[in-house]
């Protein structure tokens, strides 16, 4: 059976730069989800056109749009780059460029050149939630982050703070919190007998 060996991580998108290369619909897709997960992300888009709607997205965010060709001079200083033209030439030496300067990189659409995917997100309060179907299918990942949206309660975010509260009261070594948490969670998750 195939398995997801993807690592998860979470980034502090406002420390990082992010270049997005193209302005179409996917562009725009990708800074929306971006900006729905870390409003604070510092953006930047380099594309010779820009959809109406990403330019009214770009707007509520720190994105700024640069209206050229991709050159690999856009690269100096990024983190993180996302191609998304609708030209694979492009896409493929932007993949080339960041590889080359160790910047992580993701072509939309295109497995073997991506270092990372972007997978469905749950956000409520300071719990997360990262889905991934090791870039198979968007439309699971769409639908899971649905079914998850559902059945986290919003109030989680209060159960959250008092268990960090209560950690905080708790005497003894990193061991001994970790077991006194760990009991006192357990019924959180225990399954109800059928």
């Amino acid at each position: 059976m195939e398995r997801n060996n993807l690592y998860p991580i979470f980034l502090k998108a406002k420390n990082l730069n992010i270049l997005i290369v193209g302005g179409g619909y996917v562009a725009e897709e990708k800074l929306s989800f971006l900006l729905k997960s870390s409003p604070d992300a510092c953006v930047t888009i380099v594309s010779p056109m820009f959809r109406e709607d990403t330019l009214s997205l770009s707007k509520k965010g720190d994105v700024t749009l640069i209206k050229d060709q991709y050159s690999k001079r856009y690269l100096k200083g990024k983190h993180i780059v996302i191609a998304t033209t609708d030209v694979p030439k492009v896409n493929v030496k932007v993949y080339k460029h960041c590889r080359k300067r160790s910047i992580l990189v993701n072509v939309a659409d295109n497995p073997p050149y991506c270092d990372f995917y972007m997978g469905g997100i749950v956000t409520k309060g300071n719990v997360k939630v990262a889905i991934s179907t090791n870039g198979k299918s968007p439309t699971t990942a769409k639908r899971l982050r649905q079914f998850f949206e559902d059945v986290i309660p919003e109030n989680v975010d209060d159960l959250v703070k008092n268990l960090n509260e209560y950690r905080k009261t708790i005497k003894g070594d990193f061991g001994q919190k970790v077991e006194t948490l760990n009991e006192f969670t357990k019924g959180l998750i225990a399954k109800k007998e059928v």
